[in-house]
């Protein structure tokens, strides 16, 4: 019997190929959830699941992690073996527009998913967390044991509040959590919003690429297949 697996986020870039990943595997139902919201072109996000509609170890929800209600209509009629928790509204600049709907959807969204997970005994819970939860940090390379307590975004700091949330879940209901903090990903179905696809679509177009400081920033960008894999 497949074990059920919920993937919220599910038709975003990285949700999208974890959902295609866990299909091939075809040892788990796949449980999709996502509200596809305007962050970016919704059409992109339906695009990325189409190919799986027929599929009958997939289902989607088009809901929103806030809607606790909707939420738990959703576990009530599934019976989840494992949550990954990837839906999020995600930018750093953005979030300094907007901390108020940062704050709602990071961290309530991710509290609601919690506590259905007590609630409906999923023992096994992934967070997708973000690297610029390491904030103001001199040490470089980061490390998963630096401290985490100076975020300088909105973004970040939901973020890290949502791994808090992660560990105080895992103490107090035996539920496993791991908290992944994703450093760039990049790949087929990249957010049109981040560096590589603008890079790629200017250099497909024959457009220069705008450059900001000096030229001598450096960042570690990471492939999607191996975001998968781990």
């Amino acid at each position: 019997m497949k074990k059920k697996i919920l993937v919220t986020g599910g038709a975003g870039f990285i949700g999208s190929h974890l959902v295609d990943f866990l299909l091939a595997e075809n040892l788990w139902q796949v449980v999709a959830a996502d509200n596809f919201n305007n962050f970016y072109a919704p059409e992109i996000k339906r695009a990325n699941i189409t190919a799986h509609a027929q599929n009958p170890n997939f289902k989607l929800y088009e809901t929103d992690i806030c809607d606790a209600k909707n939420l738990e209509k959703i576990f009530a009629e599934n019976g989840f073996d494992a949550i990954v928790h990837l839906a999020a509204w995600a930018g750093v600049r953005p979030s300094l527009l907007n901390p108020k709907l940062y704050a709602e959807v990071n961290v309530n969204g991710t509290l609601n998913l919690l506590e259905l997970a007590q609630k409906y005994n999923v023992k096994q819970f992934v967070f997708g967390s973000s690297s610029s939860v390491y904030g103001i940090n001199s040490n470089i390379p980061f490390t998963e044991n630096d401290k985490v307590s100076q975020p300088i975004s909105p973004y970040a700091a939901t973020k890290a509040a949502g791994e808090l949330l992660c560990h105080t879940y895992s103490h107090l209901y035996d539920i496993r959590t791991v908290c992944l903090r994703f450093f760039t990903v990049y790949g087929a179905r990249q957010r049109p919003d981040l560096a590589i696809h603008k890079f790629a679509k200017l250099i497909s177009e024959e457009k220069p690429i705008q450059m900001f400081g000096d030229g001598h920033t450096r960042r570690d960008y990471t492939f999607v297949d191996d975001i998968i894999q781990g």
